[in-house]
């Protein structure tokens, strides 16, 4: 054996080890979001599952970063689809800030209180720390898996409201707000699935 075989067959031992010492603690935190299991194919679908699967894996740190960009980028997408505007009239060329959007979504019944409640939460997770990647994160740094589960159940929470779906006894998807999803002429829609 070469020293480039020796190395690969460590790397997977240790691979192997470390996924059946985890597994139990894995299958747990999947569990516990409760996530949607099908969204709309949307730019933030890949994100949002690969953040389910961060978490999953005790990836908190990453986990939270990306639970805070797809809560912004579906914010944002929920603005756009109820051709709200991204830009504020009393300062021209200002973008919304998210919360701003979110207080606008929710005036405007366009999300629900549990939708925009869940949204701030994520938003309030220390957001420009984290991102930045702040000194203070190494005081935080005993928060982030608790800041991880809540914000990916609050993500579910979102992707529940907005890509909820029902099934009918045919089995096709019933969408409980289709202007969220891209419907083709022939029915069909792109979706993201993230069934168990």
């Amino acid at each position: 054996m070469d020293v480039k075989q020796v190395k690969k067959f460590m790397v997977k031992q240790n691979l192997k080890a470390e996924f059946e010492g985890t597994i139990d603690q894995r299958v747990e935190r999947y569990i516990e979001i409760d996530h949607q299991g099908i969204i709309g194919g949307h730019h933030f679908a890949a994100a949002s599952s690969e953040c389910i699967n961060l978490y999953r894996d005790g990836y908190f740190i990453s986990a939270v970063m990306v639970s805070q960009s797809v809560n912004e980028g579906i914010i944002r997408f929920v603005t756009e689809r109820n051709n709200i505007p991204l830009y504020s009239d009393s300062e021209k060329g200002k973008t919304k800030s998210i919360p701003e959007l979110i207080d606008e979504l929710e005036r405007n019944k366009i999300i629900s209180l549990i939708c925009a409640e869940a949204s701030r939460n994520i938003c309030k997770s220390f957001r420009n720390d984290v991102h930045h990647m702040n000194p203070n994160v190494a005081e935080i740094a005993q928060h982030f898996a608790h800041l991880a589960k809540r914000n990916l159940q609050d993500l579910a929470k979102i992707e529940k409201e907005i890509f909820g779906v029902d099934f009918a006894p045919d089995g096709r998807f019933i969408l409980r707000q289709p202007k969220y999803w891209d419907i083709k002429d022939d029915g069909t829609a792109p979706v993201y699935l993230r069934l168990e």
